[in-house]
């Protein structure tokens, strides 16, 4: 194999260091979630933290229907979380954590976490690795794409990366995963745009400039020649390592907890000066078939454990950012390929499925709930999912204009054809980082209705709009897009009835989803003979 290929077709390019026994991945300076930070007219010092919760989150037992808790009890009764351990939410009866999550409640009454219910896309994929894909691609499920939605922006922007780089203007990687080797994310056409620390040596070695062995293989002499080309990047460790430096004392943070560690890190490098943009962790374990509660208590077991210590860690990080004073430039999210499904199975687990909520948290977001809880029927079957309220990409879009103050025209073109008229600007931020209006979120008002209700082969969907996009769906129980029904441009204050004709699908409930602005409402209904 050439040089060349081998190196463009690595999923990264890997200098053998750690910081603190954690692999530390900078993905170059420009990804469509950084490159677009530099922009014209995006000279921020704000950062995003994403934590990746690998495996597929249970969502139902993470967030906890109150309002339907008997419909939850019902589909789950073997994992179900007792009512009378649910935690509470200040200002909000309808939702509530689970048990374990102590540190994300008091972050939540403190106004530092958004809960965003359902968030999917259209036609869900339950595979770990191409739900992976589409998360990291922002492509819809029947698209096959090869380049990163990051990479694909850094190619247009930087065609000749890695030429040039870092330089005396950006000398400082501006983006950094901690614990994991470079993703699709961050691929190009070519190569990928991302560089990794990936051995398993020590931050000292970092430091020291030690390498590990390279390994009497076949593949030694192209290692060898990646860790040469790693060398060329030394600018980029050396920042890392000053910035590390400059920060020796630090609150503190939980022992025996991974994504803690790799927290501590993060919080450590922004105080130290690092103009880093994005920084990516990652958490695995979530893959609950089996065993997810123990039989006797559902509130402990293998979930419970991993819920808590996603709990503490956040928590942890938020004091301490609180503590080196920069809380005020940090925002994070937490992200799963997919949820679990509704009702649970005999092992004691949940099987894979579609929607499921997520967090945004921080000082600057706007707290609350966003969505509704989940739509679960009186009698769940096996393949009942959660049925998507919100596009993840409508959390991406919205943070890189309401944060990273991205122009809107921008941020469209990173995402592939079909999906950038969808994208919702949603109530994410607090205040108006940006100069843009963010636009409240009227879930809590009707505004999709249908006639009649049940309905043999045809019903009249009523919806409300208050103008702009406007886009209406139908789903299935698991959580598949069956038809984009309307989708307009329309004037505000407009009222709409459209037809929906299902003679030719089997009986049984589909959703009507409603999209306008950063609302959505999500409308079950019942096909019978």
């Amino acid at each position: 194999m050439k040089r060349r290929e081998f190196l463009g077709k690595s999923a990264a390019i890997t200098l053998p260091a750690l910081i603190s026994g954690y692999a530390v991945k900078a993905l170059n300076e420009d990804s469509p979630l950084v490159r677009a930070l530099l922009g014209g007219g995006t000279d921020t010092d704000h950062v995003l933290v994403i934590i990746q919760l690998s495996g597929g989150n249970d969502g139902l037992n993470m967030v906890i229907p109150i309002s339907t808790y008997d419909l939850y009890y019902g589909a789950r009764s073997n994992i179900a979380i007792p009512q009378n351990r649910i935690l509470t939410l200040n200002g909000y009866a309808n939702t509530g954590l689970h048990p374990s999550m102590t540190g994300l409640q008091t972050m939540y009454n403190e106004k530092k976490l958004k809960v965003i219910q359902a968030v999917g896309y259209p036609q869900p994929n339950f595979s770990h690795f191409r739900a992976t894909d589409i998360w990291m691609t922002a492509s819809n499920t029947d698209q096959q794409v090869f380049t990163g939605w990051a990479g694909r922006y850094l190619n247009y922007e930087y065609p000749n990366f890695p030429t040039g780089y870092p330089n005396a203007t950006t000398p400082d990687p501006l983006a950094i995963q901690i614990g994991s080797t470079a993703s699709l994310t961050t691929q190009g056409p070519s190569v990928n745009m991302a560089m990794s620390i990936t051995s398993a040596t020590s931050f000292y070695q970092l430091i020291n400039g030690t390498d590990d062995p390279v390994p009497q293989t076949k593949a030694g002499k192209e290692l060898s020649y990646v860790r040469n080309v790693a060398k060329q990047t030394r600018q980029y460790a050396s920042a890392i390592v000053d910035a590390a430096n400059r920060v020796t004392n630090q609150s503190p943070y939980p022992t025996n907890n991974s994504l803690a560690d790799q927290l501590k890190i993060v919080a450590r490098l922004i105080k130290g000066g690092l103009k880093t943009k994005v920084y990516m962790v990652s958490f695995g374990g979530f893959d609950n078939h089996s065993l997810q509660t123990t039989t006797t208590d559902t509130t402990v077991g293998t979930h419970a454990t991993l819920l808590g210590r996603v709990s503490e860690a956040i928590k942890a990080f938020q004091d301490d950012l609180v503590f080196l004073e920069i809380e005020d430039r940090v925002v994070g999210m937490t992200f799963s390929e997919f949820g679990r499904r509704i009702k649970s199975n005999s092992s004691v687990g949940t099987d894979h499925g579609a929607a499921a909520p997520l967090f945004v948290f921080g000082k600057p977001i706007d707290g609350g709930v966003l969505g509704d809880n989940p739509t679960i029927q009186p009698v769940a079957n096996v393949n009942d999912n959660v049925t998507m309220q919100y596009d993840f990409r409508s959390i991406y879009s919205t943070l890189l204009q309401k944060w990273f103050c991205v122009p809107k025209e921008t941020v469209a073109g990173l995402f592939p054809p079909g999906i950038n008229n969808q994208l919702q600007d949603l109530p994410l931020i607090a205040g108006d980082k940006c100069n843009n209006v963010i636009v409240p979120n009227p879930s809590g008002t009707t505004l999709i209705t249908n006639y009649p209700n049940p309905f043999t082969n045809s019903t009249e969907i009523k919806f409300s709009t208050d103008g702009g996009h406007t886009l209406l769906q139908i789903m299935d129980t698991a959580g598949r897009l069956i038809v984009n029904l309307y989708e307009e441009d329309v004037p505000a204050a407009t009222t709409i009835i459209v037809p929906f004709d299902a003679s030719h699908l089997p009986n049984g409930v589909y959703y009507a989803r409603l999209q306008n602005g950063a609302g959505q409402q999500v409308r079950p209904m019942l096909k019978v003979r």
